[in-house]
């Protein structure tokens, strides 16, 4: 059996199932874009520690990084901006979509995310940049 990164002692788990079972309305309607491998086949975890940090929705296979930002983010920026350079240092892009864009344009989020994923010449992904949304109702791909 092979052995966890983190010990069982350190709370990393219980932390995790915290975050997971208070997620907001919209990390629950992105979870249901992004489970099952359900995005263009990529596999997605919830709330899987990196580092000192949880990240919300997480791409190993991409080293992608999904953030959902609520309110209270807007008193973190810095918080945000040391997390972001901790990620992009160990090699991971960092996409951050407020909570109003995800439960508001939920197609255009997922378009990003794709995008993100299998980079083309008509949607390069910048490393820790935000991309452009596509409007409600344009077709993801």
């Amino acid at each position: 059996m092979a052995k966890s990164r983190y010990a069982v002692g350190d709370g990393t788990i219980d932390r995790a199932r915290e975050l997971r079972r208070d997620a907001t309305s919209a990390e629950k309607l992105l979870w249901q874009v992004l489970r099952g491998s359900a995005l263009d086949g990529h596999k997605f975890r919830r709330q899987q520690r990196l580092g000192p940090f949880y990240g919300d929705f997480v791409c190993q296979q991409q080293r992608l990084v999904v953030e959902i930002d609520g309110d209270m983010h807007v008193h973190t920026t810095e918080e945000d901006a040391r997390r972001t350079a901790f990620l992009q240092r160990e090699g991971y892009r960092v996409l951050r979509f407020s909570n109003a864009e995800v439960l508001e344009n939920i197609d255009g989020v997922a378009h990003a995310i794709a995008s993100a994923l299998a980079p083309s010449p008509s949607h390069p992904a910048t490393p820790g940049g935000p991309l452009p949304l596509p409007r409600r109702g344009e077709e993801l791909r």
